[in-house]
Formats: C-alpha cells, sequence, structure tokens
C-alpha cells in the first residue's frame, strides 16, 4: 500500500511537472508574442516616423526649389529695374595700353626626347669566371673565354644600338626645338602685328580719324555688361564735320519681361503654381527698359569719349520682332532721341526717371513699345552716309555724280526747290540768300499735320554755326510757319542742336541732303567742296 501510494505521488508529481512546464511554455509563447507585437509596433511606428521625415524632406526641398526661382525671379527683374544705374560706376574710356599683348614665350617641354639613355654597362654583360679547381680545368678555361667573347660583342651591339637610338633622340629633340623655336617667333610676331595695329588705332583716334572714333565707340559698347537675353548690337555713323555721332542700337523684346510673377509649390496635390504677372507691370517695366537702354547707351558714348570728338549723339532704338498680324519681320524704331554732351552733362543720371528724363531731352519714346507703336527716328542711319571720306575708289576719277558744290547758285535753288517738291510740298521760293543759298516757303497739303514751312539751303565746307539757326527760327516766327527746315551741304554744331531742341525746327546735314535727293528726286550726287571755297557769312 505503501508502494501504490508513492507511485501515485510520483505521477502526480510529473503531471504537475508537466503541466507546469506546458504554463511556462506558454508564457514565454505569449511573452514571446507580445515581444513580437511590441516589435511591430514600434517598427510601425518608426515607419511612420520615417515616412513622415521623409514627406516633410520632400516638402523642404520642393519649397526651397520654388523659392530659389523666385529669387532668380526677384533677381531678373531687379537687374533689368538697374540697367542704367549698374552702368553709372563703371569706367568706359577705353585705356589703349590695356588693348595692347604682352609677348610671353612658350615654355619648351621636350618630354623623354630631354632624357638622355645611360649607355649599356659592359660590367653587366660579363660572364662569371671560374673559380676554385675549374680555373685549373681546361676546358672550363676554353668555355669562359669563348663566353667572354660573346659578352664583348653583345656589349659593343648594345652600345652600337644605344648609339644610334641616342642619334634619333638628338635629331628629335632639334627638330623640337626648331618647331618651338618657330612657334614662339610666330607668337612674337602676332603679339608685335597686334600692338603695331594698336598703336595705329590709337594714333588715328587720337587724330579724330571718323573710322577710329567709330571703332572707339563700338568697343566700348561692346564691352557693356548688359543681362543675359540683350542683343547688343549696333551700327554707328559719324559725322566730324558736326562731331556728331549716330547710333542704332538693338533693343530686346518684349519676351525680355517675365511673364511670372511668381512661383508657389502647393502641398496638396503635390505640385507647383506660378502667378502671372500684370500685363500693366510688364509694359511699365518694358518701357523702363527702353528709355533705360536709351540713356545707357547716351551715357557710355559721352563719358568715354575722351579725344572731345562726340558733342552731339543721335540714338535711334530699334527691335527685331515679328509682327503678330502679320507674321513678317519687322525693325521699330521704339525710342529717338538726339542730345549734346552739354546738355547731358546737366543730367543727374543716379536719380532721374528714366522715361522722365527722356521726355526731357525732347526725345521721341513709343506711347507702347510693348505692342510695338513706333516712332520716326530724329535721323534715319541710312540718310548718313560717308560722304566725309575722302574716295578710296580707283576708278573715282570716272565718277559722273553731280558734284552739289559746281552747281551755280540758281541751280542750286532749282535742285532745292525740285526736291521739297519731290518730296510733297508745295514750294515757292524767295529772293536769293546772302550766303549762295536759298530761301523758300513750302506748305505741306496733309491735314493737321501740314502747314507753313519755312526752308533755308546752305552749301558751307565748314560747320554750319548757330546763328543761322537762330535766323531760320526769327524767320519760321515771322511767317508764322509751323516748321523750319535748315539744310546744308556740311554740318552742325553741338550749339545749333542745343538751340533747335526745343522747337520745331529740323536740321539736315549733307549726309542727309544727299540721301533724300537720291531717295526723292532719284540724283546719285556728291559733295566735294573746291580747295579755295569760302563759306559766305560763316561763323567758322
Amino acid at each position: 500500500m505503501a508502494r501504490r501510494s508513492g507511485f501515485v505521488e510520483a505521477v502526480s508529481q510529473a503531471k504537475r511537472d508537466a503541466q507546469q512546464r506546458q504554463a511556462a511554455e506558454i508564457r514565454a509563447q505569449q511573452q514571446a508574442l507580445k515581444a513580437a507585437e511590441r516589435s511591430r509596433r514600434e517598427l510601425a511606428r518608426a515607419q511612420a516616423a520615417n515616412e513622415k521625415e521623409r514627406q516633410r524632406l520632400y516638402v523642404e526641398a520642393r519649397i526651397a526649389e520654388v523659392e530659389s526661382d523666385n529669387e532668380v525671379l526677384r533677381e531678373r527683374v531687379l537687374e533689368i529695374q538697374n540697367l542704367l544705374v549698374g552702368s553709372l560706376g563703371t569706367e568706359h574710356e577705353i585705356n589703349f595700353e590695356s588693348l595692347r599683348q604682352k609677348f610671353e614665350p612658350p615654355d619648351f617641354e621636350p618630354g623623354q626626347l630631354g632624357v638622355a639613355e645611360s649607355p649599356p654597362d659592359p660590367e653587366k654583360f660579363k660572364p662569371a669566371a671560374p673559380t676554385g679547381v675549374a680555373k685549373l680545368i681546361p676546358r672550363a678555361k676554353k668555355k669562359f673565354a669563348e663566353d667572354f667573347e660573346r659578352s664583348r660583342q653583345a656589349h659593343e651591339l648594345a652600345a652600337k644600338q644605344h648609339a644610334e637610338r641616342e642619334l634619333h633622340r638628338h635629331l628629335q629633340l632639334d627638330l623640337a626645338q626648331k618647331e618651338h623655336a618657330a612657334k614662339e617667333a610666330q607668337t612674337r610676331e602676332n603679339v608685335e602685328a597686334h600692338n603695331t595695329e594698336v598703336e595705329k588705332f590709337a594714333a588715328a583716334y587720337k587724330q579724330g580719324d571718323p573710322d577710329s572714333v567709330i571703332s572707339y565707340v563700338a568697343l566700348v559698347l561692346e564691352r557693356s555688361s548688359f543681362p543675359e537675353g540683350f542683343p547688343v548690337r549696333s551700327r554707328l555713323a559719324y559725322v566730324p564735320e558736326s562731331k556728331q555721332l549716330v547710333i542704332e542700337f538693338d533693343l530686346p523684346d518684349f519676351s525680355i519681361v517675365p511673364e511670372v510673377a511668381s512661383y508657389r509649390y502647393v502641398k496638396t496635390g503635390d505640385k507647383r503654381t506660378d502667378s502671372a504677372r500684370p500685363a500693366t507691370q510688364r509694359k511699365k517695366l518694358y518701357l523702363s527698359i527702353v528709355a533705360q537702354v536709351a540713356l545707357r547707351v547716351l551715357h557710355e558714348a559721352f563719358s568715354s569719349d575722351q579725344g572731345g570728338f562726340i558733342e552731339t549723339v543721335v540714338f535711334n532704338g530699334h527691335v527685331d520682332t515679328i509682327d503678330p498680324g502679320t507674321g513678317r519681320s519687322i525693325r521699330p524704331c521704339l525710342v529717338t532721341v538726339r542730345t549734346t554732351s552739354d546738355a547731358f552733362k546737366e543730367i543727374e543720371l543716379s536719380k532721374v526717371d528714366p522715361v522722365v528724363c527722356l521726355k526731357t531731352l525732347n526725345a521721341g519714346v513709343s506711347p507702347s513699345p510693348a505692342e510695338l507703336s513706333p516712332v520716326r527716328p530724329v535721323l534715319e542711319f541710312s540718310m548718313v552716309d560717308a560722304r566725309f571720306v575722302e574716295e578710296q575708289d580707283v576708278l573715282a576719277s570716272l565718277d559722273q555724280r553731280p558734284n552739289l558744290m559746281d552747281l551755280t547758285p540758281s541751280e542750286f535753288e532749282s535742285l532745292i526747290t525740285n526736291l521739297f517738291q519731290a518730296m510733297g510740298l508745295e514750294t515757292k521760293l524767295t529772293q536769293a540768300s546772302r550766303d549762295g543759298g536759298v530761301d523758300c516757303v513750302a506748305y505741306d497739303p496733309r491735314p493737321i499735320l501740314g502747314g507753313k514751312v519755312v526752308i533755308q539751303a546752305k552749301r558751307y565746307k565748314n560747320t554750319v554755326g548757330v546763328s543761322a539757326v537762330r535766323d531760320l527760327y526769327g524767320t519760321m516766327v515771322n511767317e508764322g510757319a509751323a516748321k523750319g527746315l535748315l539744310v546744308t551741304t556740311s554740318g552742325y554744331g553741338k550749339a545749333s542742336f542745343d538751340f533747335a531742341a526745343d522747337k520745331p525746327l529740323e536740321l539736315l546735314d549733307g549726309s542727309n541732303l544727299l540721301y533724300l535727293l537720291a531717295e526723292h528726286a532719284g540724283i546719285e550726287a556728291k559733295i566735294e567742296p573746291p580747295d579755295d571755297w569760302k563759306d559766305p557769312d560763316s561763323d567758322q
């Protein structure tokens, strides 16, 4: 009985132990499940946090990208708003010395050709001499002698090949040195030729050579740092008698003004949008650009005039674009102005409103540049020709064009009268002028724009003085005329242009006269005053 009781107790204990083990395993499994769930939740939280951080960084990157684009827009607008001011602190005079080139001889780099090859070492060719007992064996001694002879011959061959290679290297090195010397001489020659041209350019400019004055100003304008997208192209003409420079300058078109005012990132939908710059703001900014370019070019032309050759500048600003109505290329003039150095010096450019400043200078500015509304240039570039430049053509002696200076006073009067009749004016010749020119009263039959016009022409060799312009104005007032025209075979000074600036007067020089004769009367003429020509009643 006691034995059975012990057995039962053992079985019960085993059962309890099994139950405990099972319970422990269940608890362990439950703890493992809880730990796994806890890890899963932590992982999910970490992933969610990472995704949130990724989204935050992505949004920040998109916002930064948009802000960067907005900054570019702001800088672009600020750049074109300061076109004029940005040029005022720059030195525009050209230092001719800076145009010279300095000769710097190129270094000679022979490379491997400059490295001599060491001659073959005879010791490396010698066979090992027999030692010990071998020295006494005849066969060993004979073999050594044979090996020694072969080694001597091998050394002689190697030495000969080395000498040939060195000779070839020296020949190649000599050739390379000669090529380098030729290149150096050519470089020196090019530099000297360039510097000679610079010296000729400087000397010609200092003498007031018209072509050199044009080249000088062209170089000034080419060096001007305009913003990206500005064409910076120009044509120049110069009339030395009146010290008048004519500049035809290319303006940027309306697209130079950004259409977008700002960019914005919209988080919802992950997209970027932009707001359009108001049309009125774009047009105002473009008008400012047109005005600033005109004043800037005038400033650079006058301020760079170290030779004192420019007293008057005519600026015509054109834009190459497409007519939206016809699809054809057009080139309207959007701004035109003629001003003198004295008048321009009175302007404090750093403080002016560019558009108002141009009006002060009596400039013609398009009422709507964005719509390409043109203005009539104060002087057509095509009316300025090279009549003052000496003939270079070897056939010049065969030139059959009539010389206006050879005409009799009555012939010249008839010519001028016929010219303005051909231009649509009704002319009436008056008593001949004492200066050998012609006075006439004409009528422009056009309604509103027409009226009475007083015309005076002067055959002069030298610059027409301001007194002639004053006389014309007095005649115009006395006649009750709407406009006065003064035509000359020479040119005008800045005092004349200053006086005529705010009056209904138009001053046409010799180049203008030749152009009008060719354009309206079909007469190809020339102006060549005789050496003994004297201007009657001239101010000169």
